[in-house]
């Protein structure tokens, strides 16, 4: 009988362990390919971690192919791999990966899961209390985790390929534009409270530039040029929930843009400008420095700040007047109600897509499906004014 491998300390050395002549620690295996890998490290506890890890996955790897992991399993697989993400999608990652630990369907295995299976388990979700949104978020990190194992055939079909609205109604509220009307009341209404007319150059903004609120947030001086009249916009300002600052690009692609810079905008943006108390130091987030809008503590405001301003405003708002309702007023809402001002003003789609930033000229044209019946029907009578010769 051999004798046991042991390390310079008398340590019984495992299969595929050896120590080398510096000292280090090495462990030799074949991965599921039949390629011969090796890991390393300076302490065999270490070591053994990593071997750990490595036994686990091999043994996922088979499973996998054989369709015998289970659906948490797959879904933490094919979140493994979205490498580069943003921020927030990382916490959509962690937010549906602990609803699939805590449902029995999420410990199914994902060989025999049927499209029934799926669907039983998005109504469960919605009968338990889950909103069609949440639903639609879950399934848009589920659906392609199951498309992911069918390219790879580990399974034929994916079982989450129907319409979601086909198993569950949605009852998420549509955000409405203002009409002219409200706009006009709104608008009014924080240029003359005492307590809000601070915010309205901010309002003002977001309405007539449909800015995404975070995109107006990273807005830096160098930003604003007033020779050449536009904004330049090709990051967004965030915040952690751990309060840690962050910088990154647009929303899409589309979003880094030049959008024309009005002289009423302009004016605007100088108020803020001026208003602005300079730090002592100003705070750089990951290069940019020098952001427009900053809060009571000198440091940059993010998309909270002004949700939260528009929530204070619109409570008093509605204290004052009980009689003259408006719809509840957000950052997207603004943006939304500028979109529709642009279509009703006939801008041509491909330069709202432009403006807006969106990823498809399929998204801006959808803003039409919102408009009021009221704006219907008025370009219905400018249309029939114009063309009532057509008989």
């Amino acid at each position: 009988m051999s004798e046991k491998r042991r390390d310079n300390k008398g340590r019984v050395l495992q299969k595929g362990e050896s120590q080398r002549k510096d000292n280090r620690y090495q462990f030799r295996y074949t991965d599921n390919m039949g390629k011969r890998r090796t890991i390393y490290s300076s302490d065999l506890n270490d070591l053994r971690k990593k071997e750990k890890e490595v036994r686990k996955s091999i043994e996922n790897g088979i499973n996998y192919a054989e369709g015998n992991i289970t659906v948490l399993e797959l879904v933490k697989r094919y979140t493994s791999l979205k490498q580069g993400v943003r921020y927030n999608t990382k916490v959509g990652y962690s937010s549906a990966l602990n609803i699939i630990e805590d449902e029995e369907f999420g410990h199914k295995k994902v060989r025999d899961v049927k499209m029934s299976d799926a669907m039983q388990w998005l109504v469960k979700l919605s009968n338990g209390g889950k909103g069609f949104s949440s639903i639609r978020n879950i399934r848009g990190v589920v659906k392609p985790a199951f498309q992911m194992a069918v390219k790879e055939d580990v399974i034929l079909k994916n079982p989450f390929d129907f319409p979601l609205k086909d198993v569950i109604v949605d009852n998420s509220k549509k955000r409405d534009a203002l009409n002219s009307q409200q706009q006009k009341i709104w608008m009014n209404f924080i240029k003359n409270d005492k307590t809000y007319s601070k915010y309205y150059d901010e309002f003002y903004i977001l309405l007539k530039t449909g800015l995404r609120v975070s995109e107006f947030c990273g807005l830096t001086k160098k930003d604003i040029n007033f020779e050449e009249k536009y904004i330049n916009i090709d990051h967004q300002l965030s915040r952690t929930k751990d309060g840690k600052y962050y910088v990154e690009k647009t929303k899409t692609n589309s979003g880094t843009r030049r959008i024309p810079l009005t002289d009423d905008v302009a004016k605007s943006l100088k108020n803020i400008i001026e208003r602005r108390n300079n730090p002592k130091k100003e705070m750089v987030v990951d290069g940019y420095s020098e952001f427009l809008l900053l809060d009571k503590n000198q440091n940059p405001k993010v998309a909270l700040h002004i949700e939260n301003e528009m929530r204070w405003a619109m409570k008093k708002y509605k204290k004052l007047h009980p009689d003259v309702p408006l719809p509840n007023v957000t950052p997207h809402v603004l943006r939304h109600t500028y979109c529709t001002n642009m279509i009703k003003m006939n801008t041509p789609l491909k330069v709202l897509q432009c403006l807006m930033g969106h990823s498809s000229i399929e998204v801006t044209s959808d803003i039409y499906t919102h408009l009021a019946s009221e704006d219907v029907n008025n370009v219905v009578q400018q249309l029939y004014k114009k063309e009532n010769n057509w008989v």
